[in-house]
């Protein structure tokens, strides 16, 4: 079953990032990295085609309190969303409260470690304070620089699927999961 979460007062800090709620001054830094070519594209969304389209999604993550801002010295450069996972497509799970986590980097900060670290203490954070059992974390099988996340992060294989993007493909992917005694005997708990 989805765990539920409301990020609207959580603040999660790793040597680098901040992880916070989003808010209306963070539009500029979220169109500059969504409107990118190549970004989106390996979430499964267009790139922004103006601010407006922005201004939109902005929105909804501040409403559903349950995506990150992702902020590096002072500027928005991604977002980490704590999504709920389909339960008709997992309903072996229909006893253990989980979530799946989704992540976007801007292009500039790619190859920096920035986005294990943050994924990281999202799984601390679920698994410490929220409590659940276990993480799912999906991604397009072209998306090679996504798996190595997952891999760093300790998430193994649990199933191959497709993705019905927002500009009309379906892509194949791979779903990985981690579970709250793997990571806890991983990480010497």
């Amino acid at each position: 079953m989805n765990a539920k979460i409301d990020i609207s007062s959580v603040v999660l800090k790793t040597e680098r990032l901040t992880l916070r709620p989003w808010r209306q001054t963070d539009l500029d830094d979220f169109y500059e990295y969504a409107s990118v070519d190549g970004v989106g594209q390996m979430a499964g969304f267009v790139p922004h085609k103006n601010k407006a389209v922005s201004q939109e999604i902005l929105n909804h993550f501040i409403e559903n309190k349950k995506t990150f801002a992702l902020e590096y010295q002072g500027k928005v450069i991604g977002s980490l969303g704590i999504e709920k996972y389909r339960e008709d497509r997992f309903p072996e799970f229909d006893r253990q409260a989980g979530r799946e986590i989704g992540y976007v980097l801007s292009k500039d900060y790619w190859g920096k470690g920035l986005m294990p670290e943050a994924v990281r203490e999202v799984i601390r954070y679920l698994f410490e304070d929220v409590g659940v059992d276990f993480i799912l974390c999906a991604h397009f099988l072209s998306n090679r620089q996504s798996a190595r996340v997952q891999e760093k992060c300790g998430f193994r294989h649990y199933g191959f699927g497709e993705y019905h993007t927002r500009f009309g493909t379906v892509e194949p992917d791979e779903t990985n999961i981690l579970t709250r005694v793997a990571w806890e005997n991983h990480e010497g708990k």
